[in-house]
């Protein structure tokens, strides 16, 4: 499994951040930052940007040597640098009241409200964007098959902060 460790992260949402575009943390790097600690290694970070930002983003990260390895651009498509680091972009289009509608691959719509986009975090000394926890769950609750790692995510959601897992996300549940 390849890794995106934290130093690589920060060094990535510095570069994102000096190219004034805004991004927020989903996944499992999402879920890390809400505890302001590294639970678990990444295979890549999964960021939310505006629609509008993903030309300065392909163009920023061509230039370390990342390009489309999966999806398709705009809205849903993965970046790879071929050294094992992965960008797994979610563009929304963003309303003025601060709501973003991102499509999916499958192309249905998926509203990220701005009460999901209020979460606020840490990797490393970092301060982030990212979902609420509430948000997290709901990314989680709807759309797959969840993973050993996503049973262990949410579960951390949930002690530290009280959310209520819904039964697809809680072990041996069906």
């Amino acid at each position: 499994m390849t890794e995106m460790p934290s130093a690589s992260l920060v060094e990535l949402l510095r570069l994102f951040e000096g190219a004034n575009i805004p991004v927020w943390l989903d996944g499992g790097w999402g879920v890390d930052a809400l505890l302001r600690r590294q639970s678990r290694r990444h295979q890549d970070v999964d960021i939310i940007l505006p629609v509008e930002d993903v030309p300065k983003l392909q163009t920023l990260l061509g230039e370390r040597g990342f390009a489309v390895s999966r999806g398709k651009p705009p809205d849903s498509f993965v970046l790879a640098d071929g050294r094992g680091l992965e960008v797994d972009v979610h563009a929304a289009r963003f309303d003025e009241d601060g709501n973003g509608v991102y499509r999916m691959q499958n192309g249905e719509d998926w509203v990220y409200t701005a009460e999901h986009l209020s979460g606020g975090g840490k990797v490393g000394a970092l301060n982030v964007r990212c979902l609420t926890p509430e948000a997290q769950v709901l990314c989680h609750a709807y759309g797959y098959v969840p993973a050993e790692k996503d049973y262990r995510d949410m579960e951390l959601l949930e002690e530290r902060f009280g959310v209520e897992l819904p039964p697809q996300l809680r072990r041996g549940v069906s």
